[in-house]
């Protein structure tokens, strides 16, 4: 019982790898284009005028600025996500059966939420830092100029040095509540789809359910989360990119930053590149919940 909970863990680790690594290679340039919007709002007038700067000035290698770091990380990432996420519905299963549930298997909305948040907070021992170096090298116009990053690592490298693992989980709370409660959105949405769906189709295998089905729900579930949780990752993404310094700072804390943001640009400020995301959201989020399900298909 034992081993056989461990080999699914082991698949479903590296099914959420292959997620992650689809999810980057599709996702990054409207992520590049997404957090220079929240960033930089004194540079670009839109998603479009990002774009066309951007290739411009930068080239078309531009948009995959500090890719290599998610490319690798993300895949981590997903793969903890899945896993934590798979775990966690197990105890619920078995806390239903336990209870003498009719259908273990099928969990309640809070228990959905409640498998996503786990997940979320999981993922966020790597996505905090992964992120946290994804925007710096994004924002940076050349990574030749005074004073840049040169990659990933030279940016690690520099900011322990000086700043210690809190300069590396700068941002951290704030990146706590989005991971908590999107992913609790994010999979209680996908799940609740699925669920609905093999109840549908008389099934109790996820691989019964069509692949373009699977697609839809990840974009379902995609949309949904940034559609609550963006401002929150606005107010992620302003912290993060903030000075080490603390004289030189723009915001003091997250409330200090949503009191200025709402001063300066009112509500609206916190859905720079909001499009650009949404535009991401639903085919990324939907290729990554097909690859997972189709490599949990292959690899059995």
């Amino acid at each position: 019982m034992e081993k056989t909970a461990k080999n699914q863990s082991v698949k479903e680790l590296f099914a959420g790898c292959v997620g992650g690594i689809v999810q980057v290679m599709m996702g990054q340039p409207f992520d590049t284009v997404k957090v220079r919007l929240q960033t930089q709002p004194d540079q670009y007038s839109s998603m479009v005028d990002c774009v066309t700067k951007t290739l411009k000035n930068e080239g078309f290698r531009g948009f995959y600025k500090g890719a290599l770091t998610p490319l690798v990380g993300i895949g981590a990432c997903v793969s903890i996500q899945f896993s934590a996420l798979e775990a966690t519905k197990r105890y619920f299963v078995a806390q239903n059966s336990s209870r003498g549930q009719k259908n273990p298997s099928t969990l309640s909305y809070p228990q959905m939420f409640l498998s996503g948040s786990a997940s979320g907070i999981a993922n966020s021992i790597l996505s905090g830092p992964i992120e946290h170096v994804r925007s710096r090298l994004q924002i940076q116009a050349r990574s030749g100029a005074a004073g840049a990053y040169k990659g990933p690592i030279d940016f690690f490298q520099r900011i322990y040095s000086q700043y210690g693992i809190a300069g590396i989980y700068k941002g951290q709370g704030i990146t706590l509540v989005r991971e908590f409660g999107g992913y609790g959105i994010y999979f209680m949405t996908y799940e609740a789809l699925m669920q609905r769906q093999m109840k549908l189709q008389n099934t109790q295998k996820r691989g019964d359910v069509p692949g373009w089905m699977q697609c839809l729900f990840g974009a379902a579930s995609g949309y949904t989360l940034w559609t609550v949780m963006y401002p929150i990752d606005a107010i992620k993404s302003k912290i993060q990119t903030d000075s080490f310094v603390v004289a030189d700072r723009k915001y003091k804390g997250v409330v200090d930053c949503v009191r200025k943001v709402l001063a300066t640009d009112g509500v609206m400020g916190f859905y720079r590149g909001f499009v650009t995301c949404m535009l991401r959201a639903g085919p990324v989020n939907g290729a990554t919940f097909m690859a997972y399900e189709a490599t949990m298909r292959v690899i059995g």
